[in-house]
């Protein structure tokens, strides 16, 4: 078993090893309850983890990890002349929905 990275919190933890599972990976989640005893034990020994079963799929289970963790930015600008940033689809600035693409 090998450890491929350590997660903020267990969302993010069940979330990457849920895309690693459906690509076909052997991934599980390692420490799933340990947030609890964070303060008794040094916060990052809590974190949870993401394991692989199989050390041979290291390789290209982090470069699927790197390009989920990596996503990039959307933009847009609204009619109004505001630049609207991450994954709002309406404008904050006067409400107007998100162009369709052409």
């Amino acid at each position: 078993m090998l450890r491929l990275a350590r997660a903020p919190n267990i969302a993010i933890a069940a979330l990457w090893a849920d895309v690693l599972q459906q690509a076909g990976f052997s991934a599980t989640v390692q420490r799933y309850f340990l947030g609890s005893v964070a303060g008794e034990l040094p916060p990052d020994q809590c974190q949870p983890e993401v394991w692989l079963t199989h050390d041979h799929e290291k390789p290209r289970a982090e470069a699927l990890l790197h390009s989920l963790q990596n996503l990039p930015q959307r933009h847009w600008h609204c009619i109004c002349g505001e630049t609207v940033d991450g994954g709002f689809e309406q404008c904050w600035a006067c409400g107007a929905d998100m162009p369709v693409p052409a």
